[in-house]
């Protein structure tokens, strides 16, 4: 077989530039093409972080009005919680009541703990309790519990005289249920029926 120097020239040139070519395209395709691909997808990735970048300067020039939002929902939601607190509380409810009693100027002689009632966004938790009074201080009282701030409902009132009386100016005795509502988690679990309490 004749050798490389033997062949004519015209056929060494073009067995050269094959050569070449199949040389090339190999190391196009070993070394130069994946760092071509890898350079495309860092080169997309830019962009991405670019256009994500741009978008968060936006959020960026409208911060401090964003800020004045949150803090706006914060409060809100605190005068939300403080309307219907988000754990039932017996403690609190009561000293709310005796507070408000105090200042109607009638005495809670009862608590009882109903059953709880769970609904899906919130849960009523009923006390039925006894009042006694003069009738005017009573109907200040219910007054008065119906401005208060977090939502107690007063239902199955039943008033009468008072067999005997603790005090001289008490004129009436009142028995009633006062609900109050806690917001829950509906995804949690009922909660427990409170135990009775009586002062």
């Amino acid at each position: 077989m004749a050798g490389f120097r033997d062949m004519p020239v015209v056929v060494q040139v073009l067995l050269a530039g094959v050569i070449a070519i199949v040389l090339g395209a190999g190391v196009w395709w070993v070394w130069v093409k994946p760092v071509n691909d890898d350079n495309e997808q860092k080169q997309i990735a830019l962009d991405q972080k670019k256009a994500d970048n741009e978008t968060l300067r936006r959020y960026e020039r409208d911060l401090p009005g964003l800020e004045r939002e949150i803090a706006s929902l914060q409060q809100q939601l605190e005068i939300q919680r403080t309307i219907v607190p988000d754990e039932k509380e017996a403690p609190g409810f009561m000293h709310l009541m005796q507070d408000t009693a105090a200042s109607a100027g009638i005495e809670i002689r009862r608590y009882t703990a109903m059953p709880v009632q769970t609904r899906e966004f919130y849960t009523e938790v009923p006390y039925q309790i006894d009042i006694d009074g003069s009738y005017y201080a009573v109907v200040n009282f219910f007054e008065r519990v119906a401005k208060l701030q977090r939502i107690i409902n007063i239902g199955g009132l039943q008033m009468a005289t008072p067999k005997f009386t603790y005090a001289p100016n008490e004129s009436v005795v009142a028995n009633c249920m006062a609900t109050t509502f806690f917001n829950h988690d509906s995804s949690k679990t009922a909660p427990a029926t409170p135990a009775a309490a009586a002062r």
